[in-house]
């Protein structure tokens, strides 16, 4: 009997320390709940005050006297300090979102939004995802009932490569001369670059605004060295090429019955001084 007692006596303390332990746990989730409010409280009033302060530059921006704002001949920095600005709060604000998010109920979901397609002259690769096959699917025939379907934009990041041109020689046996292909035209003749190259390196330069300094940055992470020097010669070389295009260009133009101009004015270098 005595035996009895001890072993319900040592049930009972075990029964004690695990109310004790859950009742613990339950108390850390309950803070921890807690803590998850507050933050999803304090990133929801961050984020309702940069909405406002978004709204308000944006009215600043796009109002009828938002030419007022700053100095006299810096518009094109001006806006893309407005740019700046504007791509910053729409980042911070992304990230409060995404931290509010995570503290609210993993239950609630977001209203799908309407998406535009995507162009259709890009790439379309098709991933089909089939079912796993269980046991309990042994000789059993499936048959297809429908599919969803999503589409989600991808990039392939730009990479260097290097064309290696052969030119074999040959010669006739038992006959005089060797026969060996024309070596291709190239606008740098001699040169690194193929003509791929030199238009990416426009393109970034004159329609993206990339100076050479900062391509020869970009380039340089991929462990390919050109100097801007070198670039800087292509672009002369490559526009000295395109000036019939241009020329030709401009003759179609001037055959419109009005020419449109735009006339902003561009910062330059006060003769003397070196100041803009």
């Amino acid at each position: 009997m005595r035996i009895d007692n001890l072993s319900l006596s040592d049930d009972m303390d075990q029964l004690k320390a695990m109310v004790r332990a859950m009742a613990a746990k339950t108390a850390a989730l309950e803070d921890e709940n807690e803590t998850l409010k507050a933050r999803s409280l304090d990133a929801d009033e961050r984020i309702k005050r940069l909405m406002q302060i978004l709204k308000a530059y944006d009215r600043a921006r796009f109002g009828r006297r938002s030419e007022k704002l700053g100095g006299a001949g810096d518009g094109s920095d001006e806006a893309a300090q407005h740019a700046f600005v504007f791509e910053e709060i729409e980042t911070g604000l992304a990230a409060l979102k995404a931290q509010a998010g995570k503290a609210r109920a993993s239950g609630e979901k977001r209203a799908p939004r309407p998406r535009k397609g995507f162009p259709p002259h890009l790439e379309r690769v098709e991933v089909v995802m089939e079912p796993e096959d269980l046991p309990e699917h042994a000789g059993k025939q499936k048959m297809m009932i429908g599919e969803d379907v999503s589409e989600r934009l991808d990039v392939i990041p730009a990479r260097f490569r290097v064309i290696v041109t052969r030119r074999p020689k040959y010669a006739f046996r038992d006959a005089d001369g060797v026969i060996q292909a024309l070596a291709p035209a190239h606008i740098i003749e001699s040169g690194l670059p193929t003509e791929a190259l030199l238009a990416q390196i426009a393109v970034s330069k004159y329609a993206d605004g990339l100076p050479l300094y900062r391509q020869e940055g970009i380039y340089a992470r991929d462990g390919v060295e050109i100097d801007r020097r070198l670039m800087a010669q292509w672009m002369g070389r490559t526009g000295f090429e395109l000036e019939i295009l241009a020329a030709h260009v401009l003759d179609e133009i001037l055959k419109g019955p009005r020419v449109f101009a735009d006339e902003t004015s561009l910062p330059t270098l006060a003769p003397g001084t070196g100041a803009a």
